[in-house]
């Protein structure tokens, strides 16, 4: 399955070209980036202090890094969404965040060019959701909590996925973190096929991941799932996730480290239906 899914990244790079051009950057692109410098990668946020390496070139272009509060994003200027955001996840902040009552402030980031970025009228009325990759509940402060609510940490992303399945990985996920004390989590989209669609100027993504690694076992494992209704979401190893979406995600560990599975508990989703299931790895 997965060896397929790695074929139809290759053909996503021509989608992810005609979206440039969709979004009228083509030969713009230079002359429009010349004048922006790169900010830090907020090393806090990754292992190792690393954060991942792109290597599919066609994901290059107009990147960006945004550092938060609690998190860091690499956002695309060519999907207009982030191509991850990362987390160190600890225990402290997720005992802060249970807390905080949501407040709602979604926004497009001021930090990225116009020419570039999300804007709200891009979701208005398009029957997908403002899904958060690194997510509201996570955010231990008011401040964080807007920061996550920049649309540089969206993607649009199915409403049953998000509100079901999805919900239900990030809640596992803050469970993980209590138990463990601390992880280091990147989450993002996939834009695999050749049928990828837009809302406004904004690159739908097929699948979303989350990868999870836990500092004290010195393993790691990713869901995968679909963007759609009733997807299932597969637990894969880091190495193999990496292949699929074409970024070196965990840059400081070793192939051989990667290997080595965390065990990721099956995901009982907000409507009590049990999806995806559980390989290799120790609790």
């Amino acid at each position: 399955m997965f060896q397929k899914l790695i074929v139809r990244a290759v053909l996503a790079v021509g989608l992810l070209a005609t979206a440039s051009a969709h979004a009228q950057l083509g030969g713009k692109l230079g002359a429009a980036l010349s004048g922006i410098l790169p900010e830090p990668s907020c090393p806090t946020h990754y292992v190792g202090g690393r954060a991942p390496q792109i290597v599919n070139p066609k994901l290059a272009p107009a990147t960006r890094a945004l550092c938060f509060n609690v998190f860091g994003v690499m956002h695309s200027g060519l999907t207009r969404t982030p191509l991850w955001s990362a987390e160190h996840l600890r225990a402290d902040n997720i005992e802060a965040a249970q807390d905080l009552s949501r407040e709602n402030s979604f926004h497009a980031e001021p930090r990225l060019p116009a020419a570039q970025r999300a804007e709200l009228a891009d979701y208005a009325r398009s029957g997908f959701d403002r899904g958060h990759m690194a997510p509201n509940g996570d955010m231990p402060d008011r401040s964080s909590q807007r920061d996550s609510f920049s649309l540089a940490n969206i993607v649009p992303q199915d409403g049953e996925n998000n509100r079901n399945t999805w919900a239900a990985i990030e809640g596992e996920v803050r469970k993980m973190a209590k138990r463990e004390g601390d992880l280091y989590v990147i989450t993002g989209p996939a834009f695999l096929g050749a049928n990828l669609r837009q809302v406004g100027k904004v690159l739908v993504p097929s699948h979303l991941y989350k990868l999870v690694y836990s500092p004290r076992q010195k393993a790691g494992a990713a869901w995968f799932i679909e963007n759609s209704a009733d997807a299932k979401p597969n637990v894969i190893p880091i190495n193999e996730l990496e292949r699929i979406v074409g970024i070196n995600l965990l840059p400081a560990l070793a192939e051989r480290d990667k290997e080595r599975m965390l065990r990721l508990p099956a995901i009982r989703d907000n409507n009590g239906g049990k999806r995806g299931s559980k390989r290799g790895g120790r609790d």
